[in-house]
């Protein structure tokens, strides 16, 4: 999908810029004044005017993961806003268009995984608000060959979430190879999950939502979702396979607490495919006999290549689908971190920037 270029702003970008900054691990920002970036090579000064926020944020800010993040940094990979300001050399985009940054920011381009179309296992790749500062602020730099375009007349706070949460779950959907008219459980129904229930009913799968909040529930009712459960009242593993008769085709867990994980295999019906998106610390347990007795297959997917992030994208602008946000400022992050902590949050959280 192209976008139309737009001539460049007249304004001169300032020499700091505010930004909510990770100082020390914990689950708090600290919102202070940043010197503003100069774009080098292959990458532009984008002057933010949205900018999602992700629950991998707090896994960023509170240094959780395995591979850990750097303080002090910038979060934020949903970030939406206009060029304003080009690197030397060839570039990929023009001052005055609409962009966005991703979690995957870029990658070596040279390797095995990125010369067969998985750019995202590249181990040279560079994340977005994790190893690159990111959209929690009113500039970020991008990557021209990496960034998401986005197409004119958007709505930068609801296309925000698209450009991790939207791809992330499109790319997982795909990895499920649920057909149109097959089943697909969503397990967690939250900022990913509802976007989940919505690429899934769009590619004609059938939508099972699993989750432990009614509010949640009924918003994948309204996004499309055939059959809802709520885990806290009812054996979920029971009532997918009363529902399906055996089982569903595909699975996507997007939750982020383990018992969702296990109850996947045994949500699966013979042959299944399992994925996951959510990344929570810690492990679950997995029965190799149900593994091998089923020919299950369980996968892994981390968001998505350029190319998934255009096709998700293009849903969005086709209005197939559409984020549930919550507009907030940049005041409001630590607040938001403390939602995500309690699960209290339906949608998405989307910081507008004046």
């Amino acid at each position: 999908m192209t976008t139309p270029t737009r001539t460049a702003q007249s304004t001169q970008p300032p020499k700091e810029f505010t930004a909510a900054v990770v100082e020390e691990f914990g689950p708090n920002v600290t919102v202070r004044a940043e010197k503003l970036p100069e774009p080098g090579e292959h990458q532009a000064l984008v002057k933010l005017e949205a900018s999602g926020i992700c629950h991998t944020d707090l896994h960023a800010a509170e240094g959780d993961w395995p591979v850990k993040p750097e303080p002090p940094f910038i979060p934020g990979h949903e970030g939406v806003g206009r060029v304003v300001k080009l690197g030397p050399g060839e570039q990929f985009v023009n001052e005055g268009d609409l962009v966005g940054n991703a979690w995957l920011w870029s990658t070596c381009g040279e390797c095995e995984s990125c010369l067969t179309g998985w750019e995202t296992r590249c181990v040279k790749a560079e994340y977005g608000g994790y190893t690159v500062d990111g959209s929690f602020g009113e500039y970020m730099l991008v990557d021209t060959r990496y960034c998401a375009r986005i197409p004119e007349g958007s709505d930068p706070v609801e296309v925000a979430p698209i450009l991790c949460a939207g791809v992330t779950v499109y790319k997982g959907l795909k990895m499920t190879e649920t057909k149109p008219g097959q089943y697909v459980v969503i397990s967690g129904i939250g900022g990913l999950g509802h976007l989940a229930v919505q690429y899934a009913d769009a590619m004609g799968m059938r939508v099972i939502a699993v989750d432990i909040s009614d509010s949640k529930l009924e918003l994948a009712k309204r996004h499309g979702a055939e059959f809802t459960v709520n885990a806290s009242e009812v054996d979920p593993v029971q009532a997918v396979q009363d529902f399906t008769d055996g089982g569903s085709h595909g699975v996507l867990v997007t939750a982020v607490h383990p018992d969702a994980f296990g109850q996947a295999i045994e949500m699966a019906k013979r042959g299944g495919t399992i994925v996951f998106n959510g990344l929570p610390s810690g492990e679950f347990p997995a029965s190799i006999f149900d593994i091998v007795l089923k020919g299950l297959t369980i996968r892994g997917s981390l968001v998505g290549t350029r190319q998934d992030l255009a096709e998700a994208i293009d849903f969005y602008a086709r209005g197939k689908v559409k984020p549930d946000v919550t507009e907030c400022s940049i005041h409001d992050v630590n607040d938001v971190f403390k939602q995500l902590h309690d699960g209290s949050i339906d949608g998405r959280k989307v910081i507008r920037y004046d």
